[in-house]
């Protein structure tokens, strides 16, 4: 259990802004094999959700502040953030797995008021996906 709490936190604590790795966790509890595949898979998916709508939270409240002094982008980018989303839109959310970018585009989705249902939809999985894809790849060279 404790291994689990561990693995959902880390996974929370990845998907937001804070640099962190939750894949090392994961691949750690994979070559264990202690924990059904199954159970990982899915704690590290919700814990990785979780973080990712921490962010669109954050981002869907930030804009509110855009006319204030000490916020944390400038018009212009915004203005890009904005013409960017305007063109992929929601597709671009399928990319929330990726690192470097994946974490601000679910704060850009926020930011760019993304309804929340499709941005889970989407974000769950995106965010699945990589786990699976990782756990396919780690118990295939054990």
């Amino acid at each position: 259990m404790l291994a689990l709490t561990g693995l959902f936190f880390a996974a929370l604590i990845a998907a937001t802004l804070i640099p962190a790795q939750s894949e090392a966790v994961l691949v750690a509890l994979l070559l264990a094999g202690t924990q059904p595949v199954w159970l990982l898979l899915l704690v590290a998916t919700a814990g990785n959700v979780l973080g990712a709508a921490i962010n669109w939270t954050i981002g869907r409240f930030l804009m509110r502040f855009s006319g204030h002094p000490r916020f944390p982008f400038s018009v212009r980018q915004v203005v890009q953030a904005q013409c960017w989303y305007g063109r992929w839109g929601w597709v671009s959310l399928f990319g929330s797995w990726l690192p470097i970018i994946g974490d601000p585009l679910t704060l850009a989705a926020g930011m760019m008021r993304e309804p929340f249902w499709r941005f889970i939809l989407v974000v769950t999985l995106a965010k699945f996906g990589r786990y699976a894809a990782l756990a396919f790849v780690t118990l295939s060279l054990v």
